[in-house]
């Protein structure tokens, strides 16, 4: 009997380490991807920034093929980062 406790209690334990673990894993693995919308989100700031820069040196069709390039990259993320651009 003690040694059926025993083996039980081990086994919870393992099960326990095992759930930590994953925990663990999981929570490393959303920082990277948080880590990775924001590099991300500093590129397009980044991008955006550069377009502001050169819509005044630069002339009209390069600053339209730009924005073209742009807007194909960004579309999924400009509903999101509208409100910060402005």
């Amino acid at each position: 009997m003690m040694m059926r406790m025993m083996m039980m209690m081990m086994m919870m334990m393992m099960m326990m380490m095992m759930m930590i673990m994953m925990m663990l894993l999981m929570m490393i693995m959303m920082m990277m991807m948080m880590m990775m919308m924001m590099m991300m989100m500093m590129m397009m700031m980044m991008m955006r920034m550069m377009m502001r820069m050169m819509m005044t040196t630069m002339t009209t069709t390069m600053t339209t093929t730009t924005t073209t390039m742009t807007t194909t990259t960004t579309t999924t993320m400009t509903t999101i980062l509208h409100k910060t651009w402005y």
